[in-house]
């Protein structure tokens, strides 16, 4: 595994720029040259110059340190959702997966449901009822994301709780939840960690739409949907706001994308070994 990983360069590539997004959102605070939150309105909607280097909102505040801001908040909520998603999904498939009957029959009726509607008109009405605001946002789409990462664990669960290894664990008397932290977790998670990282760019996508439509996040946070949103008016006095921060977004998910693909290539590698 160690020489798949020093052999593949895309691999090492995209987990440096991942790398470095992730790093630039957590110092964003520090590295930002003007307050995004202060309101001056002797430089509305000014063009990207030497002072603003990506220009200003209708409200004077600079558009450079709102879009670092807004990916501190934007990547903050994904990796919630993500981890989220990720931990109950797999839990709940784990358990149906392994010990099936009655458990197996609950944790996919509950799939079965949630699957049943388009995933984000299901996350817009939940976000309407609960009310505009960043943590239904994630409740919203945490609802509507983590069947699937049930059904899928919980079919790799079923396809590993007949080996030979599980059975001589059971016949040699451990218990089944160390047969399920030693044996079968491990089985699984490197496939839903491809998934998961693949599915970074897709949730920071889904969570800007809600913010974009007024669901998620609100003002006057910096948050690249609902920046996106505010500079709908002015599209065509200054594209500027609504350019920058979808170049932002669309660099953040294209590499997220990226090293979920290349993770995918280590791991079919490694199974080939």
């Amino acid at each position: 595994m160690n020489l798949i990983l020093r052999e593949n360069k895309s691999f090492k590539i995209y987990f440096i720029l991942t790398f470095v997004l992730v790093l630039i959102s957590i110092l964003a605070p520090y590295i930002v040259p003007h307050d995004p939150l202060k309101i001056d309105m002797r430089n509305t909607l000014m063009k990207p110059n030497s002072i603003y280097w990506l220009g200003t909102d209708q409200l004077g505040r600079d558009l450079f340190s709102r879009i670092l801001y807004g990916a501190l908040n934007s990547l903050k909520m994904t990796f919630i959702l993500v981890t989220t998603v990720f931990i109950v999904g797999t839990a709940a498939g784990t358990i149906a997966g392994y010990f099936g009957g009655i458990a197996d029959i609950v944790v996919m009726r509950f799939c079965d449901i949630f699957l049943a509607f388009p995933g984000i008109i299901f996350a817009i009405a939940i976000a309407g009822v609960l009310g505009p605001s960043s943590t239904n946002a994630i409740i919203a789409l945490f609802v509507v994301n983590w069947a699937k990462y049930a059904r899928v664990s919980r079919g790799l669960a079923i396809s590993i709780r007949n080996k030979d290894y599980i059975k001589a664990a059971q016949i040699g008397g451990a218990k089944q939840y160390q047969i399920i932290l030693k044996y079968v977790l491990p089985n699984i998670i490197p496939s839903l960690i491809v998934m998961a990282t693949l599915d970074i760019g897709t949730m920071l996508l889904e969570i800007s739409s809600l913010s974009f439509l007024g669901l998620g996040a609100q003002p006057p946070t910096p948050e690249w949907g609902y920046m996106i949103n505010e500079g709908r008016a002015y599209i065509q006095t200054a594209p500027w706001l609504i350019i920058y921060p979808g170049i932002a977004m669309f660099i953040t998910v294209t590499v997220f994308n990226l090293l979920g693909e290349s993770i995918r290539d280590i791991l079919d590698q490694h199974k080939n070994y």
